[in-house]
């Protein structure tokens, strides 16, 4: 049975216009979750919302907890003791993960492996042949679709275990084609969702669902990806959280091959069997130290002197204007805004909850945009 926390926190994030990293500010500035909650009307309308936030009833709430529980899975909340520890380390982590499967396996040392949907039959063979090696001593973390993922999947189950990460809900397998591999994966290693039960993907989703397996792995192979395509976004998602990045060359002829030659000329580990992997990996691939962040990384920007009240009232006013779609970074608006960085925060937790702008990764806000 959910506890009253665990019931609270997923009603925090299921709440509208309340994302990952405005959670995480949420937290910091209020740890119980039902404080978050309480406080939720006075701050979106002090960050100009006229209509009441959408928040969810304790009984929706309730009825999901059954409805996963029936579905055997279990939620992960950010910063208890069983969340993945890697993917803990991404200031966007979701706040909450629905499980399928092995829990721990989300926190075992993994690597990563994304590609082409419409993968060549050559690197269909190489992906499982390389997931089965890399599999021996690694979970491998992959993202269902066709092509390249379901490949990595299948190799992986060969000779250890797999964590396939969802764009939609648990219980609305995609592609169609590969429900039956998403029903191994639950009952062999673990399938992992941020969406509720019931979602089913667009395009929108599978950002998220990139970063999170980005986050999960030590490292990322990525296998015949185009120029621009949804695996180099993953690769760069997983440079930016320090993990290591790997390609597997191709043919130039070929469009599949561009995305990962262009990774190895930038510096990714040309990867041509499993030990150039291995070889590459942080610490020999061993565990690292338990390491939770936890919701107090930003502690500091909510101390220091108080600001006025005026001034605070006139950066509601003022803030908007000066981020646009291309973003701003948060200790830039403070500037603008002469503001402390406490302050700060406090008024864009504030403009986000109005539904006015989108805090993202690394410290930077945007002008709220529907995709």
């Amino acid at each position: 049975m959910a506890s009253v926390a665990d019931l609270q926190r997923l009603r925090l994030t299921r709440t509208e216009s309340v994302g990952p990293v405005t959670y995480r500010r949420l937290l910091d500035r209020f740890p119980d979750p039902a404080e978050a909650l309480a406080a939720l009307p006075d701050l979106a309308r002090m960050g100009g919302r006229a209509a009441p936030l959408r928040v969810p009833a304790e009984g929706e709430i309730e009825r999901e907890f059954a409805a996963l529980t029936r579905l055997g899975g279990k939620f992960l909340f950010l910063g208890e003791p069983d969340y993945p520890e890697y993917l803990a380390e991404l200031p966007d982590a979701p706040p909450v993960l629905a499980v399928l499967g092995d829990v721990a396996l989300l926190s075992t040392p993994s690597i990563g492996i994304v590609g082409a949907r419409n993968a060549s039959g050559g690197g269909l063979r190489f992906t499982e042949q390389l997931a089965s090696e890399l599999a021996s001593r690694l979970a491998v973390v992959s993202g269902l679709a066709r092509g390249i993922d379901a490949a990595a999947h299948e190799g992986a189950m060969r000779t250890g275990r797999t964590v396939a990460v969802i764009a939609g809900g648990l219980d609305v397998p995609y592609p169609p084609e590969n429900t039956a591999l998403q029903q191994r994966i639950a009952e062999n290693g673990a399938v992992v969702a941020e969406a509720p039960l019931g979602t089913a993907p667009v395009a929108k989703h599978f950002p998220k669902r990139n970063r999170i397996i980005a986050g999960l792995s030590l490292g990322l192979v990525v296998i015949e990806a185009a120029a621009r395509s949804g695996s180099l976004l993953t690769a760069r998602l997983a440079n930016e959280a320090g993990r290591e990045i790997f390609a597997v060359p191709g043919a130039p002829l070929d469009p599949r091959s561009k995305g990962g030659n262009e990774l190895i000329r930038q510096g990714a580990h040309l990867t041509e069997a499993a030990a150039d992997v291995f070889s590459a990996l942080p610490d020999g691939i061993g565990p690292r130290s338990k390491r939770l962040p936890g919701f107090r990384d930003e502690a500091d920007a909510w101390g220091g002197p108080p600001d006025s009240h005026a001034a605070m009232a006139a950066a509601r006013t003022q803030a908007p204007g000066l981020i646009g779609p291309e973003g701003v970074d948060v200790d830039e608006l403070a500037r603008r805004c002469q503001l402390s960085m406490a302050a700060m925060q406090a008024v864009i937790l504030e403009l986000e909850l109005g539904g006015l702008v989108e805090s993202l990764a690394g410290g930077r806000v945007i002008r709220f945009q529907e995709v």
